[in-house]
């Protein structure tokens, strides 16, 4: 690729896409998605974050695509960077915690939304397990 102003070849190195995944606490558990897309199964509320948007801005908004509800942002909680994390690509995800009240009604990619008690967890995808078993360890820590 050239630079438009001067021709000089620019060299396209890959690199991970930003994403990020929302553990959105609603009453006795935390809501999880069932994913429309590959790879299927239950996975946390996210995804990519778009050119031009905040991290904080892509939580709220993927959290309410595919649940359909408004959360407030509590906390960030990790990021997460193995590149084997996301069997599409290499991808770095930043994950928060929120609440939210309500039900959870399945949107965008999502087929189903539900509320999880965390002591019956379905099979996850991606690393959302240890994702969910570092949320538990903080939890924790702060009573």
């Amino acid at each position: 690729m050239n630079c438009p102003e001067c021709g000089h070849q620019i060299k396209e190195f890959p690199h991970p896409a930003p994403t990020v995944d929302v553990i959105i606490e609603n009453g006795s558990g935390i809501v999880l998605v069932k994913r429309k897309n590959p790879p299927y199964g239950w996975a946390l509320p996210g995804g990519f974050v778009d050119y031009g948007e905040s991290l904080e801005k892509a939580a709220v908004r993927e959290a309410f695509e595919e649940t359909g509800l408004s959360v407030e942002l509590v906390c960030q909680l990790h990021t997460y960077s193995n590149p084997d994390r996301d069997p599409r690509r290499h991808t770095i995800t930043t994950v928060f915690l929120a609440r939210a009240a309500g039900n959870p009604v399945a949107g965008d990619d999502a087929a189903e939304a539900v509320v999880y008690p965390l002591e019956k967890l379905p099979e996850l995808v991606f690393d959302h397990k240890e994702i969910i078993h570092d949320y538990t360890v903080a939890r924790k820590k702060l009573g």
